[in-house]
């Protein structure tokens, strides 16, 4: 078992005049970088499919409120019952509750209208925030560990985490489960782990068979991957997992979310499987061409529009 339980307070900012203190969380500084690192590959991405990378900025925050709204609304209508007698508290600080797909569904939204306005198309810029967004989401993960939350039930295992008596679910208390021998299932770790692996198959996949990619289906495909994560998961978590009747919330959303995307990929894709690699040239071709146009050629780059039998309008997803 790892026995560690931290601080979810990484450090304090002293009081200065009538401001202060002021507690960092770690929480807080996962989450500042993992939009950070997701901001760097974005941009990345971005260049490499060239498109505009200086509308991303002003993009980032509007999805960023559009995620937060989301998230919350998704919580408190899955939860009516904390907030149909303290309605000033949906709105009132300490925001405790945010729901990852109501925010995915509320970046979406705030995503597409901002892309409309600005002209942009939107599943390129989809197929650009994929893996961003994942690998965000991997980063992010940890801050669950610094809070002692999102956690599985009890293990021998040796990567089991401990869980102190003051952040354990109903379900497995100190009385039966004491702290100082009871491991915990890393869920948090599971999920950054298997959403590390989603991001290096989408770049790979991207660059190896970015030829036979249609425009959106790297979206298509986070869909497909983290709803298939989530679910998975599900059947380890407790305390959290909001029911309906009694299946969990999160597993129909992802549920639907996997089947919606998958359906679009297959009808996509139903008269060009197995996918081919891109052809490259010889190398004593490759050998001639210009330094920037062999090294492009030799990534591989994985912009779809040119896809043999398919057009810019037959790419991009209804």
């Amino acid at each position: 078992m790892i026995n560690v339980t931290p601080n979810p307070i990484a450090f304090t900012i002293p009081q200065i005049g009538p401001f202060g203190p002021i507690p960092i969380p770690w929480y807080g500084i996962g989450y500042a970088v993992s939009v950070s690192v997701a901001l760097w590959l974005g941009t990345r991405e971005a260049r490499r499919r060239g498109l505009d990378t200086k509308i991303i900025g002003d993009g980032l925050f509007w999805v960023f409120i559009g995620g937060l709204v989301g998230a919350r609304i998704y919580h408190v209508i899955d939860r009516w019952d904390l907030y149909q007698n303290d309605l000033p508290r949906i709105i009132l600080p300490p925001y405790t509750g945010l729901a990852f797909y109501g925010g995915l569904i509320g970046g979406l939204i705030a995503m597409i209208l901002y892309l409309r306005r600005r002209g942009q198309p939107f599943w390129r810029w989809a197929d650009v925030a994929a893996p961003a967004i994942l690998l965000g989401q991997a980063i992010g993960r940890w801050g669950n560990f610094a809070n002692q939350e999102l956690y599985g039930p009890p293990t021998n295992l040796p990567w089991g985490i401990a869980i102190d008596c003051a952040h354990r679910v109903p379900e497995w208390p100190c009385s039966l489960y004491p702290a100082a021998t009871t491991g915990f299932h890393p869920l948090f770790f599971y999920e950054s782990v298997l959403s590390l692996i989603g991001v290096g198959v989408m770049l790979w996949v991207s660059r190896r068979f970015g030829g036979w990619l249609a425009i959106g289906d790297l979206a298509l495909f986070y869909f497909m991957w983290y709803s298939a994560e989530r679910f998975g998961l599900e059947f380890l978590r407790a305390g959290y997992n909001y029911m309906f009747f009694t299946i969990p919330v999160t597993q129909i959303f992802a549920t639907a979310f996997f089947v919606g995307g998958a359906t679009l990929f297959v009808l996509r894709h139903r008269n060009d499987w197995p996918p081919r690699p891109i052809p490259l040239p010889p190398p004593e071709e490759l050998a001639r061409l210009p330094g920037g146009i062999a090294a492009d050629a030799q990534d591989a780059p994985g912009e779809p529009p040119d896809r043999p039998g398919a057009s810019v309008d037959e790419a991009a997803p209804a």
